[in-house]
């Protein structure tokens, strides 16, 4: 079974929950093309990193999710997210000048669930109901929006678990 990345739940909301990510380890390309093409563009050269083309030729479990990032109409940073307690200095360097590897640190994070197919409305659509449920809960969304997805291609639409997602800091608003 593929493993996921680790995450601690803060705060349950209608729409979203907050949760704490610990630091982590990205390796990832940034493409262009629209949204489903440039997932499939960024995918081959991170599967090629993982499964042993870099400059250690060392194999890398692969995780869950992918995660995607739109830094614009066209362009976007797909990254694989690598094993829990990576650690940053051992991780080996990349052998294609395309891909990068990133330490991220721990941090908070507004995480909006929704089932189906990959489609670009559909991550569109709920993109913009978790900026819009985070901005009532009174926090502050920091840096772009991204994407996650946890299953194959293969696996039918109405079974698939994505994500949307973003950095929040402030504090939410009481429930009433």
């Amino acid at each position: 079974m593929t493993e996921q990345q680790s995450f601690e739940i803060e705060r349950r909301f209608d729409e979203f929950e907050v949760r704490r990510y610990p630091a982590h380890v990205l390796v990832q390309v940034t493409v262009d093309g629209d949204f489903l093409r440039a997932g499939n563009l960024g995918f081959r050269p991170l599967i090629r990193y993982i499964s042993g083309r870099n400059a250690r030729a060392l194999r890398i479990p692969m995780t869950a999710p992918v995660t995607q990032e739109p830094l614009g109409d066209h362009s976007h940073t797909v990254s694989f997210v690598l094993p829990d307690g990576t650690d940053p200095s051992t991780v080996p360097l990349p052998t294609d000048a395309a891909v990068a590897t990133v330490a991220v640190p721990a941090g908070r994070v507004a995480a909006r669930r929704f089932g189906g197919g990959w489609t670009d409305a559909r991550f569109e659509q709920n993109g913009e109901a978790l900026l819009a449920a985070v901005e009532i809960a009174g926090l502050v969304p920091e840096g772009n929006l991204y994407f996650a997805r946890y299953d194959p291609p293969w696996k039918p639409g109405f079974l698939k678990h994505n994500e949307a997602l973003v950095r929040v800091h402030g504090e939410a608003a009481p429930t009433r």
